[in-house]
């Protein structure tokens, strides 16, 4: 009986920080923001458990706009307040 609560006792232990790394893990609610600044506009990545799902560009002196994907696929996103723009997203060199 003393070494069967032993070894129930040292499983515990063992599983124990397998518990409290997987609770870390769990998704954020809160979105990740990205600042970046190109040219003269700030650009804003919003991203959810490494997801980009949203860009906002803000021009200098302009009004921002949203960039949003179109079709959940890669590269592939859409003006939010124009959703009939298309938003050019040509590869020309690959390396």
């Amino acid at each position: 009986m003393r070494t069967l609560n032993r070894l129930l006792l040292a499983g515990f232990f063992a599983i124990t920080p397998l518990a409290v790394m997987a609770a870390d893990d769990k998704p954020s609610a809160d979105p990740e923001v990205t600042i970046r600044t190109e040219g003269d506009k700030t650009i804003q990545e919003y991203r959810q458990n490494g997801f980009l799902y949203a860009i906002k560009v803000t021009p200098k002196g302009g009004k921002p706009y949203f960039l949003v994907r179109a079709d959940g696929s890669e590269g592939n996103y859409i003006r939010s307040d124009q959703p009939d723009m298309l938003i050019p997203a040509w590869e020309i060199f690959k390396w």
